[in-house]
């Protein structure tokens, strides 16, 4: 089956039944002698088989829609007409979707029943009715209501009035319905200009449930931005205000152009097509298009995969639609704005210049042919509007003029010295810059000028890491790294805002964030493939050798930064000198730093946190300062470690604490420990363990951000015997606990004790609040836990997300030497799930392993976590088939339970 291109709807209907569908005869034959429950499922399931069927052959989804409305118009008409009203019958009206005659496979099914004069003699027959309706097994939605009642409730509630304008009488005295009508009309109440102000605020509340975007991960194909409902809106306030009654009847005069009515119905028609689908395999009314259903669908209509998934190429042409769609509600609602709020007031004009004006607010070509006698104006516009204070954005006659001729927009167009410039200028907009690159996406500039741009327009990557597609994402990078520049931003982004604010040539940071993911979709490194095309950007656009170098540099370098501050141990400085020689100098850093916070904040809103933002800080200042200092002037480690100890000993003197006790305390540690905490958290464990003597039992320490060092996390520090299942059993009873750990330091003292640091969070990546209750409550859990055996790990219960559930991603392993650390670096690549940190743990104490750290990475629904190792003796582990045993139990224990909770 074929994912259709989209084929205008319909004008008009057959309104003849098939008999393949339904035999209205038969089935009031079966009402005449008490068959109707039977012969009524059996007429349903035979309904549902026979539009299935032809779904599935390639039949037009407005066609089946119209026969299933048709359907239960009959249905329902011969069990009404069995009915024995008294001369008193009410009217049968049909509302909503099924009003309009749209009836998709699993919708409610929504009747008004419209009572008239003595209306109490026919309640007895009614609920006779609508019991039948509910025995057969149909969803209805009803209200019985008289005239008066319908009018009542529709102008106190906007919902009810809309109904009300989508009816279709069934059967009954229509002249009620007439009544309603004109009693509900604009005339008694909701003017027009009313109604559209509160279906626009509808609109826009609606769309801020889905973060104002067409791109949300598993969109509502009728609710989210771009679906079917920016049509309806369409159509209502068409209805109220122009009397239209259908997107159909919408002329292509004042507000709609031939192309643009095509387009309108096309997209419906695939939204259509989507939304039967949905319902066809979830088997149930379901309107979002979950992970699991975008699969399904892309199987159901042939996608294969390949450079892209099959589930990605399916997607890219669900989103691409709702853009168009998208950009068609934005056109039409600012046309309606225009006729119906601003018909009586005197427009508000400014000239700019002979070819441009602003109306209103919105910019506007002052000639029709103004494009296609100078088509380097396709840009000016845009160069104009981030120029000029006061704009809001383009007006709706120059979008049509944009869109008729962005095919303009060709290799003569980009080969043209002024349109090379015209775009630079653009990237330096004071105003509205990002606004301006999104529109120029919308209506089709932005990919016909950066070809390679246009090819990533509604690509998704199908994962839970990466919430937008890769031009949304993108364009959210720069939204970010404007937002560097504003000063209410500086709260949130400290260190980015000053960074950013004194980057020398702003531009050259959003040519880095334009083309940093632009290389995906291709197959091969993302980062390589968008270099290259970055920097033929730079060549053609006249940047200087410096300038080019630099936005080369910083696009195929755009993940470095997140890696080393996520995957590296960042406290050693070796790994920052390491990392120092490959920015080489200042402003790299300066430009790569911002980057890196704007990609991370602008790939998912939940991925940025206090934690994240922390590693960065300390990558980005421990690497500036190496940088001051001079390459060839590297930190001695002794000289790092002695003055570690000198100013925790400074802090503890002041605590009563003698050098020589200080020195008794810490003659069992090794250089790692001085050399990764920091003084204070030194401090703050020496004074606890010199305090406690029991050293049988574990001691847990706790404490938040307001006193740790480190972001916004929590951390836990236990000082306990050290014993092979002790990293295993605290991670399995931190998950118990519902905490996330984000890093954890392993030290084994020559005492036969181990000095063990978690940072953790909320398992939903928030941090846990300041209450000392809750703080008391983890530490002692933790204390009782340890000081039991601790073979008798806790199994975890946590149940694993739906839509973490839907990625079945294989386990994947790789281990290294870190000749720096000298240590064995494991690698573990998996699908997140309950338990996983502890399974590992396990797998170490089998192998005889001894974990030294950990970094934890959770993106979206994978994890990707590092872990430092060595042998008992303290050394990397050379052995490869103990090498290999422990990655195959790590791949084969997390694939085993991929399926788990």
């Amino acid at each position: 089956m074929r994912l259709s291109e989209a084929t205008p709807a319909m004008t008009g209907r057959d309104d003849s039944l098939p008999p393949e569908l339904f035999d209205p005869d038969l089935f009031k034959a079966a009402i005449a002698r008490g068959d109707a429950l039977k012969i009524g499922k059996q007429a349903l399931h035979t309904a549902a088989d026979y539009l299935h069927g032809e779904f599935r052959s390639g039949t037009r989804v407005a066609r089946l829609l119209h026969l299933r409305a048709q359907f239960m118009d009959a249905l329902l008409g011969a069990l009404w007409d069995s009915r024995d009203w008294s001369g008193v019958e009410p009217a049968l009206v049909a509302v909503g979707g099924y009003g309009r005659g749209e009836l998709h496979p699993h919708s409610d099914i929504d009747i008004l029943v419209l009572l008239g004069e003595d209306s109490e003699r026919c309640h007895g027959q009614l609920e006779q009715f609508l019991t039948q309706l509910w025995d057969l097994g149909l969803s209805i939605g009803h209200s019985v209501r008289t005239v008066s009642e319908c009018c009542s409730k529709a102008r106190r509630d906007i919902t009810i009035l809309t109904n009300l304008m989508e009816t279709r009488v069934i059967r009954g005295p229509k002249a009620l319905m007439a009544e309603v009508r004109e009693l509900t009309s604009p005339a008694h109440m909701w003017p027009s200009a009313d109604f559209f102000r509160a279906k626009l605020q509808e609109q826009r509340e609606r769309h801020a449930k889905f973060a104002d975007t067409e791109y949300n991960l598993e969109p509502n194909v009728k609710s989210s931005p771009g679906g079917l409902r920016d049509l309806q809106i369409i159509a209502w306030i068409g209805e109220r205000h122009f009397g239209v009654d259908s997107l159909e009847s919408m002329d292509t005069g004042e507000f709609l152009n031939p192309d643009e009515r095509k387009m309108l119905l096309r997209g419906r028609d695939f939204m259509w097509q989507v939304r039967y689908a949905l319902h066809l395999i979830a088997g149930r009314e379901e309107d979002r298009l979950l992970f699991d259903h975008q699969r399904e669908l892309a199987a159901m209509w042939g996608f294969q995969d390949g450079e892209k998934l099959a589930v990605e190429q399916f997607m890219q042409t669900y989103y691409r639609w709702a853009l168009a769609l998208g950009e068609l509600n934005e056109l039409l609602i600012q046309n309606f704005d225009h006729a119906i709020l601003r018909a009586d007031t005197v427009d508000d004009i400014r000239i700019l210049n002979e070819r441009f004006q602003v109306r209103n607010g919105y910019i506007e070509a002052l000639r029709d042919d103004l494009f296609s006698t100078d088509p380097n104006t396709l840009l000016e516009v845009f160069v104009l509007a981030g120029r000029e204070p006061g704009i809001i954005g383009v007006g709706t006659p120059t979008i049509r003029l944009i869109r008729e001729h962005r095919h303009l927009v060709n290799s003569t167009f980009r080969a043209d010295p002024r349109n090379r410039a015209s775009f630079l200028e653009i990237l330096r907009s004071p105003y509205n810059m990002t606004r301006l690159l999104r529109s120029m996406t919308r209506y089709g500039v932005l990919g016909n000028y950066l070809p390679e741009f246009g090819r990533i327009v509604g690509q998704m990557q199908h994962d839970l890491f990466h919430t937008y597609t890769v031009d949304a994402h993108t364009l959210e990078v720069i939204q970010y790294m404007r937002r560097f520049q504003k000063p209410e931003f500086d709260e949130r982004f400290p260190v980015s805002s000053r960074v950013a604010r004194r980057l020398p040539k702003i531009e050259l940071l959003y040519l880095a964030g334009l083309y940093h993911d632009i290389g995906k979709g291709r197959g091969g490194d993302h980062s390589e493939l968008g270099a290259v095309d970055a920097e033929r950007f730079c060549r053609e656009h006249d940047l200087s050798d410096h300038d080019t170098e630099l936005v080369t540099w910083l696009v195929r370098n755009h993940l470095t930064m997140s890696a080393v501050s996520q995957r590296k141990d960042i406290s050693d400085p070796d790994i920052i000198q390491q990392f120092a020689h490959h920015v080489g100098d200042l402003d790299r850093l300066d430009y790569l730093f911002t980057l890196t916070v704007a990609d991370i904040n602008g790939t998912n809103p939940t991925l940025w946190n206090a934690w994240r933002g922390s590693l960065l800080r300390q990558l980005y200042t421990g690497t500036r300062r190496a940088l001051r200092r001079g390459l060839e002037n590297p930190v001695d480690k002794q000289v790092w470690i002695e003055q570690t100890r000198r100013t925790a000993t400074d802090l503890l003197e002041s605590r009563g604490f003698t050098v020589e006790e200080l020195e008794d305390l810490w003659r069992e540690q090794g250089e790692d420990y001085f050399l990764r905490e920091k003084p204070e958290d030194i401090a703050w464990h020496t004074e606890a363990i010199a305090g406690h003597y029991e050293r049988d039992q574990p001691l847990v320490l706790i404490r938040n951000s307001s006193d740790s060092s480190v972001a916004n996390t929590t951390q836990i520090f236990i000082h306990a015997r050290s014993r092979a299942q002790l990293f295993s059993r605290v991670c399995a009873e931190l998950e118990q606990l519902e905490l996330s750990v984000h890093d954890a330091r392993i030290y084994n003292a020559r005492d036969g004790m181990s000095l063990d640091t978690f940072y953790v969070l909320n398992s939903d990546g928030s941090s846990i609040a300041e209450e000392s209750a809750r703080l008391r409550y983890i530490r002692d859990h933790l204390s009782d836990a340890l000081a039991s055996n601790l073979d008798r790990a806790p199994i975890v219960q946590r149940l694993t997300p739906r839509q973490i559930k839907s990625f079945p991603v294989p386990t994947e392993t790789s281990m290294s030497i870190d000749e720096i650390k000298h240590v064995s670096v494991l690698e573990v690549s998996s699908r997140d799930r309950p338990g996983l940190l502890a399974r590992i743990g396990r797998i170490f104490v089998d192998h005889g392993v001894e974990l030294q750290a950990a970094k934890i990475q959770t993106l979206g629904e994978r994890v990707e976590d590092v872990f430092f190792i060595t042998d008992a003796q303290q050394q990397p582990l050379v052995d490869p088939a103990l090498c290999e045993a422990i990655q195959r139990a790590i791949r084969e224990q997390l694939d085993d339970h991929v399926g788990d909770a």
